[in-house]
């Protein structure tokens, strides 16, 4: 009775590994998107009268879109692993 108990602990534990890589993988597909939009979000966030100011900059891209761009770059990898290698 106690070897079924572990034998079936077991399985569970193996289904459950399985299904938290699953769940990570589209986690790790998610983030390049996300990042991509939050910085087309923090770039588009200028007010429309920001170019009228004096010293203002004629592109609106700050700190926080770079770092957004950067965070999408960073996390692209798990989309080339999808495309397929060219031998």
């Amino acid at each position: 009775m106690m070897t079924i108990r572990r034998e079936t602990a077991h399985v569970f534990a193996e289904n459950v590994s399985v299904t938290a890589r699953r769940a990570a993988g589209w986690l790790s597909l998610a983030a390049a998107p996300t990042f991509a939009l939050m910085a087309w979000i923090a770039a588009n966030d200028v007010h429309p009268f920001a170019l009228c100011f004096a010293g203002s900059r004629v592109m609106p891209i700050g700190g926080m879109t770079t770092m957004y761009l950067l965070m999408s770059l960073f996390h692209l990898s798990p989309w080339l692993k999808l495309t397929p290698a060219r031998t």
